[in-house]
């Protein structure tokens, strides 16, 4: 039997474990309802350990669920005093992935984009102060200016500073030039731009 680690989050420890954390993130910030089976998909976990999260989360009521036929599609608790603030909460701690990602989902020329540095390394589970910025890197030839609309605004919702790096493809695939040797070191968090609404949507 597969085990799942269940220790608290390094980026927010009051929650049961990372996976928790990230479900409500994305529940609280979604525009459409999912089922279990959406949410496992889009976070690339076991259905049965999401399901168990959904029903905990559900039985609290932090989240609200309608049945449809032979599942329960669930959303935000519009009428639970706790959600607005709960929402803010996930947002400044574990959002930054998600809401770049969502942010960049419509600019052409990205091939692939990491967050690395301290707010990754938390996300990994390394312990530490909390992250005073996030940091972008974006393999790529975007439009630095599509890339700057497209995060406008995220600074002050991650309520951080978010700095984008840019490098080639070709020095991407450079393993002996020092930068990217550095950031590949330590932990990254890839954004899979645009799969994960897509997948949701699916």
């Amino acid at each position: 039997m597969r085990h799942m680690r269940t220790e608290a989050p390094a980026l927010v420890p009051i929650f049961r474990s990372a996976l928790q954390a990230r479900l409500l993130l994305h529940i609280l910030t979604s525009d459409k309802p999912a089922t279990a089976a959406d949410l496992a998909r889009v976070l690339d976990a076991p259905e049965p350990t999401v399901s168990r999260e959904v029903r905990r989360l559900l039985d609290s009521g932090l989240i609200a669920g309608v049945r449809i036929g032979r599942a329960t599609v669930v959303s935000p608790a519009v009428d639970n005093p706790a959600t607005a603030p709960l929402r803010q909460l996930l947002i400044v701690t574990y959002g930054p992935a998600r809401l770049i990602e969502q942010a960049l989902a419509g600019v052409d020329g990205i091939e692939a984009a990491y967050v690395h540095g301290s707010w990754a390394a938390r996300y990994q589970g390394e312990a530490g102060k909390a992250p005073g910025d996030v940091d972008v890197l974006i393999v790529g030839q975007p439009s630095r200016a599509q890339v700057d609309v497209a995060l406008d605004g995220l600074e002050h919702r991650l309520a951080r500073e978010v700095n984008v790096t840019y490098v080639s493809p070709q020095r991407w695939r450079d393993a002996d030039e020092p930068f990217i040797a550095a950031v590949r070191e330590r932990p990254l968090v890839e954004l899979h731009v645009g799969r994960h609404e897509q997948a949701a949507a699916s």
